[in-house]
């Protein structure tokens, strides 16, 4: 009996030595400094180790500027190109401190930058046109939204090239292996998520919020008194729409909805697109070629009228409906409208009509020059009507009206 005991005592203890070893062997090869020189046994060269450091991010951005830009890149081109630069030049600089970059490298920085600049500043400029309506500056503001929408859509444009930007910049700066480098320190994190997370969320928060105190005073300092100009207008096209929104507002009680609201909105939408011809309109005559050439702007959304209507309003007794939860229900619709007519080719198609009534309107005058005269209908593509820089307070302008 003593001896069944003995040995069941000496397996138990030798499967524990066993387990000791094991544990002290893995902790030794994950921790202790690798000295082989195997063939199968492989170390991580010294050029290609980074010692991440910690680091405040510091971009000093006068938001009022940068919001007048982005809500008027088209006549601020210039200015929008050097934000772009000015910004992935802050958002490199502190992912190179981050990484503990030595100060040979990140002198290089700029140099290595300007290799992208060029197309990275048309890339961001063409995809915040495509995104933002610049022809609902008043809208917005009455809706509290416009410099809020700008900053918004920068972001977007923004996060979507800030990791390629990193990783192309670093990658001409550092060595890499297989496009991998071996880094320690403390918050260690991939350059694109330092760069996201440390640098592009900070300033776009502080935009944020500078666009929020902006939209209050533009929306109840919008219009104090009667407005009446003249204009003149060349409507082409015309899109009728019918959308609706159903939005629940929930009351919450530690975690447990005990109220809700529902709404639903309907709303229909008269849309119409066409050229504003006191921005430009030009009319050339060549007698040699027998040519009459007639230029317009570019197609702009000219009126808009959204008329909403309340369908179902069920209220919970714990959930009251505020003004601005109706407000960004109206904007929301109106939005969708304005976006579904932009991505319908519905300029493409104000251009074709604009070309039937042009034709309609100047043949006869044209024919009487002679039988060979021909029309030719053009458009100014971009900005019709650059306007010189002004000095610093240049973005202190009146909003469209």
């Amino acid at each position: 009996m003593s001896e069944g005991v003995d040995s069941r005592l000496r397996i138990s203890q030798t499967f524990l030595a066993v387990l000791v070893i094991a544990l002290f062997g893995l902790i030794a090869y994950k921790y202790l400094p690798s000295k082989g020189v195997g063939k199968d046994f492989t170390t991580v060269p010294k050029e290609f180790q980074l010692n991440y450091l910690p680091a405040d991010f510091n971009f000093d951005i006068d938001e009022q500027d940068a919001l007048a830009i982005l809500t008027n890149p088209k006549r601020y081109r210039r200015e929008f190109g050097q934000m772009v630069y000015d910004m992935n030049m802050a958002i490199l600089n502190h992912t190179a401190n981050r990484m503990g970059l030595s100060e040979s490298i990140k002198r290089r920085l700029p140099e290595e930058y300007d290799k992208h600049h060029e197309y990275l500043r048309n890339l961001y400029y063409d995809d915040f046109l495509s995104i933002k309506d610049t022809t609902s500056a008043l809208y917005q503001t009455w809706y509290d939204n416009g410099f809020k929408n700008a900053a918004q859509i920068w972001y977007e444009v923004a996060a979507k090239y800030t990791c390629y930007l990193v990783n192309n910049v670093m990658g001409g700066l550092i060595p890499m292996k297989d496009g991998a480098f071996y880094a320690k320190g403390k918050k260690v994190d991939t350059p694109c998520g330092i760069a996201l997370t440390e640098a592009l969320a900070p300033l776009m928060k502080k935009i944020e919020e500078r666009a929020a105190v902006e939209d209050f005073g533009r929306s109840h300092g919008l219009l104090q008194q009667r407005v009446e100009k003249v204009v003149s207008e060349l409507a082409t096209y015309e899109i009728r729409d019918k959308k609706g929104l159903t939005k629940q507002f929930q009351t919450k009680v530690w975690g447990f909805s005990v109220s809700s609201t529902d709404v639903e909105i309907t709303a229909i939408s008269i849309l119409k697109i066409g050229f504003k011809l006191d921005d430009y309109f030009d009319i050339k005559l060549n007698s040699k070629s027998k040519l009459v050439t007639i230029t317009l702007p570019e197609p702009i959304i000219l009126s808009h009228e959204v008329y909403p209507k309340m369908d179902r309003l069920s209220i919970g007794w714990l959930r009251e409906i505020k003004s601005d939860d109706l407000n960004k229900a109206f904007n929301v619709l109106r939005e969708e409208f304005r976006r579904d007519a932009l991505n319908a080719d519905a300029m493409d198609k104000a251009k074709v009509q604009a070309r039937e009534v042009l034709n309609t309107m100047m043949g006869p005058l044209i024919g009487s020059l002679g039988s060979k005269y021909k029309m030719r209908v053009m458009f100014e593509e971009g900005d019709p009507t650059p306007k010189e820089f002004l000095p610093k307070d240049r973005f202190n302008q009146d909003l469209p009206q």
